[in-house]
C-alpha cells in the first residue's frame, strides 16, 4: 500500500518536473527572441540618429518600402525598444516563478527518494537499461 502512494506521488512530480521544465525552456526562447527585437531596434535606432533630420527614410511594409519622415521611424523604434524591455522584464519575473518552482519540485524528489531506498534503486536500473 505505501508502496503504491509512494509510487504515484513519484510519477506525479516526475509530470510536474517535465512541465516545469518544458514552460521554463518556453520562457527562455520567448527571453531571447525579445532580446533580439530589442537589440534590433536599438541598433536601428541608432542608425536613424546618425541621419540628418532631411533625409529620406523608408519603412519596410512586407516586401514594399514606404517613405516616412525619420521622426515616425525613431518614435516606432523608441516604442519596440521599451515593449521589448518590458516583455524582458515580465519574462525575467516568469522565469525565477519556474526556477523555484523547479527546485521545489527537486527538493520534493529528494525526499521521496530518501523515503524510499527500493524507489531510488529502481529508478537507476530503469535509466542503465
Amino acid at each position: 500500500m505505501a508502496d503504491e502512494t509512494i509510487r504515484t506521488a513519484f510519477v506525479e512530480i516526475q509530470g510536474r518536473m517535465i512541465e516545469t521544465t518544458a514552460k521554463l525552456k518556453q520562457v527562455q526562447n520567448q527571453m531571447r527572441a525579445k532580446e533580439g527585437d530589442k537589440k534590433r531596434a536599438y541598433l536601428t535606432l541608432e542608425e536613424l540618429r546618425q541621419l540628418p533630420d532631411d533625409t529620406n527614410t523608408y519603412k519596410s511594409i512586407g516586401r514594399t518600402f514606404v517613405l516616412e519622415p525619420k521622426s515616425v521611424l525613431m518614435s516606432e523604434q523608441e516604442q519596440k525598444l521599451k515593449e521589448s524591455e518590458a516583455a524582458i522584464a515580465s519574462l525575467q519575473t516568469s522565469k525565477e516563478y519556474l526556477e523555484k518552482q523547479i527546485a521545489e519540485v527537486e527538493t520534493n524528489l529528494r525526499e521521496l527518494l530518501q523515503q524510499d531506498p527500493g524507489l531510488a534503486r529502481q529508478i537507476m536500473s530503469m535509466s542503465v537499461m
